[in-house]
């Protein structure tokens, strides 16, 4: 079995490399390992999508249950996971720092923070306090066995502030915070993205599958884009499937949506274990 202290130096490792890669987002045991399978290099976790396995909403899954979730995905696979742990689950630095300290005793080898307080009324946390809420992220990261990473979050396009010179402000706020990754889920064009590469100076992830640019790895690399996630895309691609096919029964009393289901010992394969 592969260390977690590997799996973090083969995560930073990535980070640092020539081009670009995808981490794709697992919502279980059995998408981990079909991942895992396929020949991805890292896995990130999907608040959004375990949310939806479990019949709830994202942002609804409290902090005990979402640190199992995260180990279910560590434990069934060798490869670097990345924990998608929304705001630290609370507003307090404190709260984001314990938050880390569980996430490193969960076997992940890095961890985003969002600076999305989850409230309607006022939905993004101060620079100040998305600062402070960083920096403990980092302390308490750096104060772990292993090099765990943070991301650092800017939510303003997907809460309704879709401001670039605020969220390039926080970004950079958070770089200097310590933030060994930066993230701006919801970016809507490719020259918004650019301008983020050229005002940040720390690897940027950016989220496909959400309403924005259509591009390539490739054509993402060539912009200075370090790593692409997919969030809850691929759940929801899932989804789309599953609710495509109960609505042909339903409404239709046919079945012919079982043609492009995945023939079952190849499906079997990719669920084998050692």
């Amino acid at each position: 079995m592969t260390t977690q202290a590997s799996k973090a130096s083969a995560f930073r490792a990535l980070h640092e490399s020539d081009g670009a890669f995808i981490i794709p987002n697992p919502w279980d045991i059995g998408t981990a390992r079909i991942l895992d399978q396929l020949g991805y290099k890292a896995l990130a976790t999907t608040s959004a999508g375990y949310a939806f396995s479990r019949g709830q909403r994202d942002n609804m899954i409290a902090r005990d249950e979402m640190m199992s979730h995260v180990s279910d995905i560590v434990n069934a696979t060798d490869l670097p996971v990345s924990g998608d742990l929304v705001n630290g689950f609370g507003d307090a630095p404190e709260t984001v720092a314990e938050t880390i300290r569980m996430a490193a005793e969960a076997g992940l080898v890095s961890a985003s923070i969002e600076d999305s307080t989850g409230r309607a009324e006022d939905p993004l946390y101060s620079i100040e306090l998305g600062v402070e809420r960083i920096r403990a992220a980092v302390e308490a990261a750096r104060e772990m066995p292993i090099d765990l990473m943070v991301t650092g979050r800017a939510e303003n396009f997907l809460v309704g502030h879709p401001d670039l010179k605020d969220t390039i402000q926080r970004l950079q706020a958070y770089q200097d915070a310590g933030a060994d990754i930066l993230y701006a889920p919801g970016l809507t064009s490719m020259a918004d993205i650019a301008t983020v590469v050229r005002e940040v100076d720390r690897p940027l992830n950016v989220v496909m599958g959400l309403k924005g640019p259509q591009a390539s790895l490739s054509e993402l690399a060539d912009i200075g884009v370090k790593r692409v996630s997919v969030g809850s895309a691929l759940s929801r691609a899932a989804l789309g499937a599953f609710l495509r096919a109960s609505k042909e029964m339903i409404e239709r009393g046919t079945f012919s949506f079982a043609e492009e289901a995945v023939p079952f010992p190849e499906i079997s394969a990719l669920m084998q274990t050692e």
